[in-house]
Protein backbone atom coordinates (compact mmCIF):
# COMPACT_ATOMS: atom_id res chain seq x y z
CA UNK A 1 0.00 0.00 0.00
CA UNK A 2 1.19 3.51 -0.78
CA UNK A 3 1.59 5.92 2.09
CA UNK A 4 0.56 8.75 -0.23
CA UNK A 5 -0.75 8.85 -3.77
CA UNK A 6 -1.54 12.09 -5.56
CA UNK A 7 -3.14 11.90 -8.99
CA UNK A 8 -3.41 14.78 -11.47
CA UNK A 9 -3.78 17.43 -8.77
CA UNK A 10 -4.77 20.98 -9.62
CA UNK A 11 -4.81 23.25 -6.56
CA UNK A 12 -4.14 26.79 -5.45
CA UNK A 13 -5.39 29.77 -3.47
CA UNK A 14 -8.35 31.96 -4.34
CA UNK A 15 -8.44 32.51 -8.09
CA UNK A 16 -4.81 31.39 -8.52
CA UNK A 17 -3.99 27.82 -9.52
CA UNK A 18 -0.49 26.86 -8.36
CA UNK A 19 -0.33 23.11 -9.03
CA UNK A 20 -1.07 21.91 -12.54
CA UNK A 21 -1.66 18.19 -12.85
CA UNK A 22 0.81 16.95 -10.22
CA UNK A 23 1.03 13.18 -9.69
CA UNK A 24 3.23 11.68 -6.98
CA UNK A 25 3.42 8.41 -5.06
CA UNK A 26 5.30 7.70 -1.83
CA UNK A 27 5.69 4.09 -0.75
CA UNK A 28 5.49 3.15 2.91
CA UNK A 29 8.87 3.75 4.54
CA UNK A 30 10.25 5.65 1.56
CA UNK A 31 12.02 9.00 1.79
CA UNK A 32 11.46 11.48 -1.05
CA UNK A 33 12.53 15.09 -1.57
CA UNK A 34 10.57 17.68 -3.52
CA UNK A 35 13.03 20.23 -4.88
CA UNK A 36 12.80 23.30 -7.09
CA UNK A 37 13.03 27.06 -7.04
CA UNK A 38 11.07 29.31 -4.68
CA UNK A 39 7.50 29.68 -5.90
CA UNK A 40 7.48 26.33 -7.71
CA UNK A 41 4.56 25.07 -5.60
CA UNK A 42 6.43 22.80 -3.20
CA UNK A 43 4.75 23.98 0.01
CA UNK A 44 1.41 24.15 -1.78
CA UNK A 45 1.74 20.45 -2.51
CA UNK A 46 2.13 19.60 1.17
CA UNK A 47 -0.62 21.97 2.24
CA UNK A 48 -3.04 20.46 -0.24
CA UNK A 49 -2.87 17.11 1.57
CA UNK A 50 -4.24 18.88 4.66
CA UNK A 51 -6.87 20.78 2.64
CA UNK A 52 -5.20 24.14 3.27
CA UNK A 53 -5.57 25.01 -0.41
CA UNK A 54 -8.45 25.02 -2.85
CA UNK A 55 -8.38 21.72 -4.73
CA UNK A 56 -9.72 22.21 -8.23
CA UNK A 57 -9.48 18.60 -9.36
CA UNK A 58 -7.48 15.44 -8.88
CA UNK A 59 -7.24 12.86 -6.11
CA UNK A 60 -5.23 12.48 -2.90
CA UNK A 61 -4.99 9.08 -1.17
CA UNK A 62 -3.45 8.48 2.26
CA UNK A 63 -2.75 4.88 3.25
CA UNK A 64 -5.50 3.58 1.00
CA UNK A 65 -8.21 6.16 1.74
CA UNK A 66 -9.16 8.97 -0.58
CA UNK A 67 -9.00 12.21 1.43
CA UNK A 68 -9.16 15.14 -1.01
CA UNK A 69 -12.90 15.60 -0.34
CA UNK A 70 -12.62 15.15 3.42
CA UNK A 71 -11.67 17.61 6.21
CA UNK A 72 -7.97 18.34 6.57
CA UNK A 73 -7.62 16.54 9.90
CA UNK A 74 -8.33 13.20 8.20
CA UNK A 75 -4.80 13.19 6.76
CA UNK A 76 -3.44 13.32 10.31
CA UNK A 77 -5.81 10.60 11.44
CA UNK A 78 -4.65 8.40 8.58
CA UNK A 79 -1.02 8.80 9.63
CA UNK A 80 0.48 11.89 7.99
CA UNK A 81 1.99 14.66 10.12
CA UNK A 82 3.91 17.80 9.24
CA UNK A 83 6.77 19.88 10.57
CA UNK A 84 5.75 23.14 8.89
CA UNK A 85 7.81 25.87 7.36
CA UNK A 86 8.48 28.50 10.02
CA UNK A 87 8.14 25.83 12.75
CA UNK A 88 5.01 27.42 14.33
CA UNK A 89 6.12 26.90 17.90
CA UNK A 90 3.53 28.17 20.38
CA UNK A 91 5.42 30.71 22.52
CA UNK A 92 2.99 30.60 25.43
CA UNK A 93 3.66 26.88 25.98
CA UNK A 94 6.68 25.06 27.36
CA UNK A 95 8.75 22.74 25.20
CA UNK A 96 7.02 19.73 26.76
CA UNK A 97 3.57 21.25 26.23
CA UNK A 98 4.36 21.93 22.58
CA UNK A 99 5.36 18.29 22.17
CA UNK A 100 2.24 16.98 23.88
CA UNK A 101 0.11 18.84 21.33
CA UNK A 102 1.31 16.28 18.81
CA UNK A 103 -0.63 13.56 20.60
CA UNK A 104 -3.96 14.99 19.43
CA UNK A 105 -4.55 12.26 16.84
CA UNK A 106 -4.34 9.56 19.49
CA UNK A 107 -2.44 7.23 17.16
CA UNK A 108 -0.45 4.51 18.95
CA UNK A 109 3.19 3.88 18.13
CA UNK A 110 6.80 4.10 19.24
CA UNK A 111 7.03 7.89 19.46
CA UNK A 112 6.39 9.44 22.87
CA UNK A 113 8.13 11.96 25.09
CA UNK A 114 10.86 9.48 26.00
CA UNK A 115 11.71 8.50 22.43
CA UNK A 116 11.60 12.12 21.22
CA UNK A 117 13.90 13.17 24.06
CA UNK A 118 16.27 10.34 23.13
CA UNK A 119 16.37 11.65 19.55
CA UNK A 120 16.72 15.31 20.61
CA UNK A 121 18.25 15.40 24.12
CA UNK A 122 18.25 19.20 24.26
CA UNK A 123 14.45 19.15 24.33
CA UNK A 124 14.50 17.21 27.58
CA UNK A 125 17.03 19.65 29.02
CA UNK A 126 14.75 22.57 28.09
CA UNK A 127 11.43 20.74 28.64
CA UNK A 128 10.00 23.20 31.14
CA UNK A 129 11.16 26.37 29.41
CA UNK A 130 9.26 28.35 26.82
CA UNK A 131 9.44 27.03 23.28
CA UNK A 132 10.03 30.63 22.17
CA UNK A 133 13.33 30.75 24.07
CA UNK A 134 14.93 27.97 22.03
CA UNK A 135 17.45 28.70 19.29
CA UNK A 136 16.38 28.29 15.67
CA UNK A 137 17.90 24.83 15.46
CA UNK A 138 16.30 23.76 18.72
CA UNK A 139 12.93 25.06 17.54
CA UNK A 140 13.32 22.94 14.41
CA UNK A 141 13.97 19.90 16.60
CA UNK A 142 10.86 20.79 18.60
CA UNK A 143 8.72 21.09 15.46
CA UNK A 144 9.91 17.69 14.22
CA UNK A 145 9.47 16.14 17.66
CA UNK A 146 5.92 17.48 17.89
CA UNK A 147 5.14 15.96 14.48
CA UNK A 148 6.60 12.62 15.57
CA UNK A 149 4.39 12.58 18.67
CA UNK A 150 1.50 11.90 16.29
CA UNK A 151 3.19 8.59 15.42
CA UNK A 152 3.01 9.18 11.67
CA UNK A 153 3.49 6.61 8.98
CA UNK A 154 4.58 9.50 6.76
CA UNK A 155 6.29 12.67 8.00
CA UNK A 156 6.22 15.89 5.97
CA UNK A 157 9.02 18.40 6.49
CA UNK A 158 8.74 21.82 4.88
CA UNK A 159 12.15 23.53 4.51
CA UNK A 160 13.56 22.04 7.74
CA UNK A 161 17.11 23.36 7.21
CA UNK A 162 15.99 26.98 6.73
CA UNK A 163 18.21 29.26 8.81
CA UNK A 164 20.34 26.43 10.24
CA UNK A 165 24.13 26.33 10.38
CA UNK A 166 26.01 23.55 8.53
CA UNK A 167 26.62 21.77 11.85
CA UNK A 168 22.91 21.73 12.64
CA UNK A 169 22.11 20.55 9.11
CA UNK A 170 24.43 17.60 9.76
CA UNK A 171 22.56 16.84 12.99
CA UNK A 172 19.26 17.12 11.17
CA UNK A 173 20.39 14.62 8.52
CA UNK A 174 21.26 12.15 11.26
CA UNK A 175 17.89 12.63 12.93
CA UNK A 176 16.01 12.10 9.66
CA UNK A 177 17.87 8.87 9.01
CA UNK A 178 17.03 7.69 12.53
CA UNK A 179 13.36 8.47 11.88
CA UNK A 180 13.47 6.45 8.66
CA UNK A 181 15.12 3.53 10.44
CA UNK A 182 12.28 3.63 12.96
CA UNK A 183 9.86 2.92 10.11
CA UNK A 184 8.32 6.25 9.09
CA UNK A 185 8.38 7.48 5.52
CA UNK A 186 9.53 11.04 4.85
CA UNK A 187 8.48 13.62 2.27
CA UNK A 188 10.75 16.64 2.50
CA UNK A 189 10.56 20.00 0.75
CA UNK A 190 14.09 21.31 0.86
CA UNK A 191 16.52 23.72 -0.82
CA UNK A 192 19.62 22.35 0.92
CA UNK A 193 20.71 19.67 -1.56
CA UNK A 194 23.37 18.30 0.77
CA UNK A 195 20.63 17.38 3.25
CA UNK A 196 18.51 15.86 0.49
CA UNK A 197 21.40 13.67 -0.67
CA UNK A 198 22.03 12.32 2.82
CA UNK A 199 18.43 11.73 3.93
CA UNK A 200 16.31 10.68 0.94
CA UNK A 201 16.02 7.80 -1.55
CA UNK A 202 14.79 9.76 -4.54
CA UNK A 203 13.65 13.20 -5.58
CA UNK A 204 11.15 14.96 -7.80
CA UNK A 205 11.66 18.41 -9.33
CA UNK A 206 8.77 20.83 -9.26
CA UNK A 207 8.78 23.81 -11.62
CA UNK A 208 5.89 26.24 -12.12
CA UNK A 209 3.49 23.82 -10.47
CA UNK A 210 4.44 20.77 -12.52
CA UNK A 211 6.77 17.83 -11.96
CA UNK A 212 9.45 18.13 -14.62
CA UNK A 213 11.93 15.48 -13.51
CA UNK A 214 12.66 12.75 -10.98
CA UNK A 215 15.30 10.19 -10.15
CA UNK A 216 17.29 8.46 -7.43
CA UNK A 217 19.00 10.89 -5.08
CA UNK A 218 22.42 9.63 -6.15
CA UNK A 219 21.72 11.02 -9.64
CA UNK A 220 20.86 14.53 -8.43
CA UNK A 221 24.22 15.96 -9.52
CA UNK A 222 23.56 15.00 -13.15
CA UNK A 223 23.70 18.19 -15.26
CA UNK A 224 20.28 17.39 -16.75
CA UNK A 225 18.66 17.50 -13.31
CA UNK A 226 20.66 20.54 -12.27
CA UNK A 227 19.32 22.40 -15.31
CA UNK A 228 15.74 21.41 -14.48
CA UNK A 229 16.10 22.59 -10.87
CA UNK A 230 17.18 25.99 -12.13
CA UNK A 231 14.06 26.50 -14.30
Amino acid sequence: MSALRIENLFAGYGASTVLHGVSLEVAEGESIAVVGRNGAGKSTLLQSVFRETQIRSGEIWAFGQRIDRLPGYVAAQRGISISPQGRRILPSLTVKENLVLGRATGRPGRWNLRSVYDLFPVLEERAHGSGAMLSGGQQQMLAIGRALMANPGLLFLDEPSEGLSPVLVDQLAGALNAIRQAGAGVLIVEQHLSLVKRATDRFVILSKGQIVGSGPTLAMSDPRFQALMAV
